[in-house]
């Protein structure tokens, strides 16, 4: 059997980091909204008893280091369920180590379509608790749509969806390696805390231009990322209504309500960045295409 799932990614309206747990990890507080840029993750049993992948570029690993490798054996082991075989295929367009979630969007994709190919039908609940195991960003992006993420972003709670606009999103030619970023957070701190009330009231009205005033990543106080500074005002310069950096970075967005602002800041925005996509907001984190 083949099952196969557009995995979206995600962007960050607000991210602040509360503080360093016992466990190394950090109690966070997130608006988590799902985007149109997708990876293809296809997911095929066979006879091989053994997880194998396969990717259209080559900086992903293809071993159990990839987070869709370990989706499928933590799937496994969660139902105890021998595994026979299943051969993962990715069709990355999602900018890898950008910031959205890419890796995860796969885990969440391989934990969906294994829930399909073994018809476990486990609830989206239960999905989650296998995906947390993998990764913070794993239950996101399971359920996807529009989300406030706490805890160590495994706890999940509804917020009213982003209105229709249009997202730019800008990867430079740089990576954030992401345990590099908390651990700058746990030497310097933050300087500034974002009004999550504010941003939670704005969301609970779908006011899009309270949100975008309100949008706010406290990486941002501590990450340096080449020509963002650039990004940003190029995008203001063309009718964006808010700029913000996404995860660790170092993608940036901008939000327009006009498409044909989004179109003429993404050809302008060529100059700072090489990977560049026009999106819109979506209602889901995983999509079987039927």
């Amino acid at each position: 059997m083949e099952v196969a799932i557009k995995a979206y990614a995600k962007i960050n309206l607000m991210l602040d980091i509360i503080n360093r747990r016992n466990d190394g990890y950090h109690d966070l507080f997130m608006i988590m909204q799902s985007i149109s840029v997708y990876d293809k993750v296809t997911v095929k049993s066979n006879n091989s008893k053994t997880i194998t992948i396969k990717c259209n570029i080559d900086d992903i690993p293809l071993n159990e280091k990839n987070i869709a490798w370990k989706a499928a054996d933590a799937f496994f082991k969660a139902r105890d369920i021998e595994n026979k075989g299943i051969e993962i295929t990715i069709d990355k367009r999602i900018p890898h180590a950008a910031g959205l979630a890419g890796g995860s969007a796969d885990g969440a994709a391989v934990i969906v379509a294994l829930n399909r190919i073994y018809k476990t039908n486990l609830t989206d609940d239960e999905l989650c608790q296998i995906g947390v195991k993998i990764g913070a960003d794993v239950p996101f992006c399971i359920t996807g749509g529009t989300l406030l993420a706490q805890g160590i972003g495994d706890v999940l709670h509804k917020v009213s969806p982003l209105k229709d606009c249009f997202i730019v999103i800008a990867k430079p030619d740089f990576d954030v390696n992401t345990g590099n970023a908390y651990r700058q957070f746990d030497d310097f701190g933050k300087t500034h805390t974002p009004d999550k009330f504010g941003m939670l009231c704005a969301m609970e009205s779908q006011d899009l231009q309270q949100i975008c005033l309100k949008m706010e990543n406290v990486f941002e106080q501590f990450i340096e990322v080449p020509n963002r500074i650039s990004i940003k005002e190029t995008m203001k310069n063309n009718g964006s209504i808010g700029v913000c950096m996404s995860g660790s970075g170092p993608t940036v967005f901008g939000i327009f309500e006009e498409m044909s602002n989004a179109e003429k800041a993404a050809i302008e925005l060529k100059k700072f960045a090489k990977q560049i996509e026009i999106c819109t907001p979506v209602k889901c984190g995983c999509e079987i295409i039927e």
